[in-house]
């Protein structure tokens, strides 16, 4: 069995999820958005009108917990100013926008959840 680092099975999840929401009709716009050393998006999609900005978590099992479970106030709070910088600093302009969260379980047959527009 082959052992991945957290950052490999991070980069294996953000790929599965963008490849998920590719087919559910999202737009990738940007993958990987730093907005300082603490904040970064994993993923920057557009959903008909709506700018989306999608935190992915990925675990190998949910032994320690659901992968939504790992999503802290403080990490939110990071990803929404993350996303207001995005917002003032590209060219296109949004009305609306959301945050949301895609979990991917398991490295042979992945599982994917999806909730859509998480608050604060």
């Amino acid at each position: 069995m082959i052992r991945l680092s957290n950052r490999e099975k991070g980069r294996f999840g953000e790929e599965i999820a963008a490849k998920y929401l590719e087919n559910s009709g999202f737009q990738v716009l940007e993958r990987n958005f730093h907005y300082s050393k603490y904040s970064e998006i994993d993923i920057i999609a557009k959903e008909k009108d709506e700018l989306v900005f999608v935190e992915v978590k990925t675990r190998s099992t949910t032994d320690f917990g659901h992968p939504f479970e790992s999503i802290s106030r403080k990490k939110l709070e990071n990803i929404f100013k993350a996303a207001q910088f995005y917002m003032q600093n590209t060219k296109e302009k949004y009305k609306r926008f959301r945050i949301d969260v895609v979990s991917v379980i398991g490295m042979k047959d992945p599982k994917i959840e999806h909730l859509k527009d998480i608050s604060l």
